[in-house]
């Protein structure tokens, strides 16, 4: 709109008089490659090419911005998927690793952990408590549960910003950042949490630690610090299981038919169904990103090239007629689109990392968070997609070449 209004603009303020007067000689001047000496370091083509992106700097400028912005939108799109991705792995592959959760109807002994491991196709049990509490600092309160899990556990761990094992304190209580965040609390803090369950006791609890987790908010303790919290023996509120894939479904089947468990959940299951519906949803994003960032790239290459064989076609006939082959001619007026497209990838590239910091921070709500994560394949994607889109608008342009018409073009009045 811009670019219509000014083009208006100086068309309707330009004095009739002075429109039927012939266009007057353009000034050019030595090039900063030719201040430099350098210029013999390339053939004719090559200086002619350098020549007019120099004298052209706004529209080259434009059009790298342009081409760049389709770049920058192929890169935001494919980053959806890969902080999926990332957030599926390492939520349901690193920090729960088992191939079962169970949930009990009501909290019991820690001998129901033995029992699990009698049952067919169970590697590991490792057992869990959780307590709804009201957590609360200062003037700041939430809702939330607290999971005591087995100090040194392998199937449901807690992991640094590293991604390396915390170990769960002895005392003391480690709350996501999130959590952490809403609530206004810092390590070194003392935590009041009021005890939702039973006798509905208050306790003192110092923070001992922060930790980044993608999906929802939580609080963890050791599962004895936990009891000794809730003054109870070992009691248990369900297990994460480890099983042999064979056994999968008929423990699933066995574990619905008992009395003491309210609800089992599959890994592979739950990761399954993830998938299936963001696959779906990004594949239908990703086509519709796809095609607006095409038909950028394609406007912005296509168009400039359109326009300086129309503005240039004169200049080109007599280069075709002082010497210079068909092909020489085509990388002149392609080799220019070729450098914009080629600067513009990595800007677009860094334009849309930026973006994807952008959404990173701004999409950080208390039940998911996006993590600033773009892999070397989008990047890659990127390049694809806009450089076929720019030899194909090249090749349509190239077409056009070739059918230029030397002798009507040299009769053309400037």
């Amino acid at each position: 709109m811009v670019g219509t209004v000014t083009a208006v603009r100086q068309a309707v303020s330009l004095p009739p008089a002075e429109a039927m007067r012939p266009e007057p000689p353009a000034t050019f001047q030595a090039t900063l490659l030719e201040r430099l000496g350098l210029q013999r370091l390339l053939s004719p083509v090559g200086q002619i090419i350098l020549r007019n992106l120099e004298r052209r700097m706004v529209q080259t400028g434009l059009a790298i911005v342009g081409i760049s912005a389709a770049v920058a939108i192929l890169v935001i799109g494919r980053y959806f998927e890969d902080a999926t991705q990332y957030t599926v792995d390492l939520q349901f592959r690193q920090l729960q690793r088992e191939d079962v959760t169970l949930v009990f109807n009501q909290p019991l002994s820690s001998r129901a952990r033995y029992e699990l491991t009698q049952l067919s196709g169970v590697l590991r049990s490792e057992p869990y408590r959780t307590v709804p509490a009201r957590l609360r600092f200062q003037h700041q309160t939430n809702l939330s549960a607290i999971t005591g899990l087995e100090s040194g556990g392998e199937l449901r761990r807690i992991l640094d910003e590293n991604l390396q094992p915390v170990v769960l304190p002895e005392s003391g209580i480690i709350l996501t950042a999130s959590l952490a965040e809403k609530i206004g609390i810092a390590v070194g803090d003392v935590l009041t949490v009021e005890v939702l369950e039973g006798e509905r006791p208050t306790r003192q609890v110092p923070v001992v630690g922060v930790v980044e987790e993608l999906i929802g908010q939580g609080a963890y303790m050791d599962i004895a610090a936990l009891n000794a919290l809730m003054r109870e023996g070992q009691t248990i509120s369900g297990a994460y299981l480890a099983v042999d894939s064979t056994y999968l479904d008929q423990l699933y089947d066995q574990l619905k038919e008992t009395p003491a468990v309210a609800s089992v959940a599959l890994r592979d299951r739950l990761i399954a169904k993830f998938n299936e519906q963001i696959t779906g949803s990004f594949a239908v994003m990703t086509g519709v990103l796809v095609v607006f960032a095409a038909v950028i790239a394609f406007g912005v290459v296509y168009n400039i090239a359109r326009i300086a064989l129309s503005e240039r076609s004169r200049e080109l006939a007599t280069l075709r007629i002082i010497g210079f082959t068909q092909g020489e001619i085509a990388v002149i007026l392609l080799g220019e689109q070729a450098i914009v497209t080629a600067l513009a990838i990595p800007l677009g590239c860094g334009l849309g990392y930026g973006l994807a910091a952008l959404l990173s921070a701004a999409y950080n709500s208390e039940i998911y968070r996006l993590p600033l994560v773009v892999s070397p394949s989008s990047y890659a994607y990127a390049f694809v997609v806009i450089t076929l889109t720019a030899i194909g608008s090249g090749w349509l342009i190239r077409r056009q070449l070739n059918q230029l018409d030397l002798i009507a073009v040299l009769k053309t009045r400037e």
